[in-house]
């Protein structure tokens, strides 16, 4: 086969938009990009492979192979090596194809005769929609210049693709972003939601992938460059010195946007036939390719930086800014990659859902979530190329699932389930006022969890006693900069007041793990949860700790004060912490200043060491409250952000409970209050099994408070703990099954 020129490459693709722009069903411009492809390059062979759904590749084209295997052949993700394409986003160049591992034989395409083999994916901005083949007869590799081409024209493909060029006949040729689609997520925000999409980041739609004036090209990507570069020096000196991990991102932002390599790759892109912003987006695919390959956290979020960026160019080339003149609709569900929490409280209660495509269980954004009791749900793949502004879409974040554009049926059914929630809760409103007492007589407490001020209207329509949980990270999230101790001391102030004399528990800074300052260096850490974080960085860096308990001392102006210390692991930590809190009273008082009506000082129990403090601990806590969250993932060894082992491991687990039994015993010797904090708290008959084992203080989101309520005042704790005790002298691993039987019979 001879070197293939450039002028080459540009006349195929010049072939293909003329083809594209013929009319026709889908199908007939499928099978006349198969010949054309087949025949500028001189191969035997050319077959185009699409999905048909999120897991299956469907033969929709081909010249040279079976006709009759058309939409007929069909094979999974990883199957074969059109699979191995889809599946790595990589290209396969192969002389011997049967003899390449994961070479699959489907006889009815009688492609047996074809020794080469070169399949490149079809992918628009990471996301692989298919798999172009060509074939010969002759064994041998295909040059660097053929794969080039091919690459181009499959990202030409995909483009095409998007804008619905190949919808017609064939279940793998429908029109995209019609179709019905469920993808299934991480639960981060319990709750159901139905509404229509508000895309966070409007998709950039390019609607003329191939130029026919490369010079022309060249000078528009030259110009939109300029414009970048000069957008990021402004944004740089409008960045305050002391913001050093803006300047830093800033920086990266500068050395891509100078970057040599990455202009000199766009303008042979361009060279090739592409316009200046199908270049863009080819180099985008590939920086999006090679992040998810990446394990190297640093170079990951470089990636992401040289993608924000793609992102900014592309806008400028194609001036479709994220001012689409789209306006909200009536009941948001917010879907974007990422977010972060200054952006999410923007919408604040606005939106009925959230739905993103990365995100953990403890990132900002599921933090922010929490506070507003918004449905989200998290690893959502695909969600954002899937869905469009105004899709109807039904966010189930009970089961982690998302249905977009769903039909008559599942909106018939999702539409019940909401009903019986509504019903529930309006049953669930009329307890508020009761205590959450047993039938035993056992009286539990049901606090809420908070952190926004938004929160606090919440207090007296759940019917919560007080706040066990004030998370004040939060006020630290959401700024650029330090906040100052006047404001915390105000916000901490207006806290108290809406609480109307109820017990606030402010829980002081828990950051490090998931939860970064923006204002402060990310420390890389091999595994984050057990590293730098919470009272850890409180004693180390004592300024801010100081700063903040002196705002929680003043906001209390003579009121009583609840403070509790996070992530304490042994005796030393809480009295280190409780030592700056005597320190700041003491302080206080010299100055002449109001002190606290009392004071509470407590910690949180999140490690398993805690559990096994001194006495002299429990004698000195006011009160503990157990993280659960935390003691569980730690008490199980399964990190809470891995999905494929957190859902292993039962809160009702045995063990765990026996765990739990233990720290009550050690609590009554002293006779030390304790609580339990947590999602687990949350959730009916996980608080059952707290409850029997001698717990009698839960704090839980708002939501839930009802549905605990209710439970266990039509439940006899008496009988629930001889319901545990007796699949623990069976044997069982976890107790769920006897307590699901117990409640079965109680009706």
């Amino acid at each position: 086969m001879p070197h293939r020129t450039e002028s080459e490459s540009r006349k195929l693709l010049r072939r293909l938009q003329a083809t594209l722009a013929d009319a026709g069903a889908g199908q007939e411009r499928l099978d006349k990009i198969t010949h054309l492809i087949a025949d500028s390059m001189g191969t035997e062979v050319c077959s185009i492979y699409l999905f048909r759904d999120a897991d299956t590749l469907e033969l929709c084209a081909t010249e040279g192979l079976n006709k009759a295997a058309v939409h007929v052949t069909r094979m999974r993700v990883g199957e074969g090596l059109v699979g191995r394409v889809a599946r790595s986003g990589r290209p396969i160049n192969t002389a011997d194809a049967p003899g390449t591992r994961g070479f699959r034989f489907m006889p009815e395409t009688g492609e047996e005769v074809f020794s080469s083999f070169l399949g490149v994916p079809v992918q628009r901005l990471g996301e692989v929609k298919g798999v172009l083949v060509v074939q010969s007869k002759q064994a041998r590799e295909y040059s660097e210049d053929e794969l080039y081409a091919l690459e181009v024209v499959a990202m030409v493909l995909a483009e095409m693709a998007e804008l619905g060029a190949f919808i017609g006949e064939g279940e793998a040729l429908r029109a995209p972003h019609k179709n019905q689609v469920m993808l299934r997520g991480g639960v981060a925000q319990e709750g159901v939601a139905a509404g229509q999409v508000w895309l966070h980041e409007p998709r950039v739609v390019i609607a003329r992938p191939v130029a026919d004036d490369p010079e022309a090209e060249r000078k528009r990507l030259h110009a939109a460059v300029d414009r970048l570069r000069l957008s990021v020096d402004e944004m740089l000196r409008m960045t305050p010195a002391h913001d050093g991990e803006q300047m830093e991102v800033l920086e990266a932002y500068r050395m891509f946007a100078n970057s040599k390599g990455w202009m000199r790759r766009m303008e042979e892109d361009i060279d090739r036939g592409l316009s200046a912003e199908a270049a863009v987006e080819k180099e985008q695919s590939a920086a999006r390719a090679r992040m998810s390959q990446v394990g190297d956290a640093y170079l990951r979020e470089r990636l992401h930086d040289l993608d924000d960026l793609s992102n900014r160019l592309l806008r400028l080339l194609t001036g479709q800014g994220t001012e689409t003149g789209a306006t909200l609709p009536e009941n948001p569900i917010l879907i974007a990659r990422n977010i972060g929490p200054a952006e999410l409280l923007d919408y604040g209660r606005k939106l009925k859902g959230i739905v993103l495509e990365e995100g953990s269980v403890g990132s900002h954004a599921t933090v922010v979530a929490r506070a507003l009791a918004i449905p989200l749900v998290i690893n959502a793949r695909r969600i954002t190329t899937e869905a469009l502004n105004g899709d109807t879409i039904l966010v189930d974040g009970e089961q982690g699932v998302v249905h977009l554009r769903p039909d008559d049926t599942v909106q018939a059914a999702f539409r019940d389930k909401m009903a019986m929630q509504a019903k529930a809760q309006e049953r669930y409103a009329s307890l508020r006022d009761l205590p959450a007492e047993a039938l035993c007589g056992t009286v539990v407490r049901l606090d809420m969890n908070a952190g926004l001020m938004a929160d606090l209207p919440s207090l007296k329509g759940s019917g919560a006693s007080g706040v066990g949980l004030f998370r004040t990270e939060l006020q630290f999230l959401v700024r650029s900069k330090v906040p100052r101790r006047g404001e915390l001391a105000a916000l901490y102030a207006r806290v108290m007041d809406a609480a109307e004399g109820r017990r606030v528990a402010f829980r002081t800074l828990d950051i490090g793990s998931d939860k970064v300052l923006p204002y402060m260096k990310p420390t890389e850490e091999p595994n984050p949860a057990l590293g730098w974080r919470a009272i850890r960085v409180g004693l180390d860096k004592p300024g801010v700790m100081r700063m903040q308990l002196q705002a929680l001392i003043r906001a209390a102006n003579g009121r009583p004060l609840t403070v509790m210390f996070p992530f304490i692991a042994q005796l030393e930590e809480f009295t280190q912490a409780r030592d700056h809190l005597m320190r700041e009273l003491d302080r206080e008082a010299a100055l002449g200043r109001v002190l606290p009506e009392t004071v509470e000082v407590g910690a949180m129990l999140e490690t398993p060491s805690l559990a096994f403090a001194p006495r002299h601990f429990f004698e000195l806590a006011d009160f503990i409250s157990i993280g659960g969250n935390d003691l569980k993932q730690f008490f199980f060894a399964a990190d809470r952000e891995n999905e494929r082992v957190r859902r292993r491991y039962d809160t009702l687990n045995i063990s765990f409970l026996s765990f739990i039994e233990q720290i009550v015993g050690r609590c009554a010797e002293t006779d030390t209050p304790l609580s339990f904090c947590g999602e687990d708290a949350g959730r009916p008959i996980e608080a059952l099994a707290l409850t029997a084992m001698g717990l009698r203080a839960l704090s839980m989101r708002p939501a839930s408070i009802g549905p605990v309520k209710h439970l266990l005042r039509r439940s006899d704790l008496r009988e629930v703990r001889a319901v545990i005790t007796e699949a623990r002298e069976m044997g069982a691993m976890t107790v769920r099954p006897a307590l699901m039987e117990w409640l079965k019979r109680q009706g």
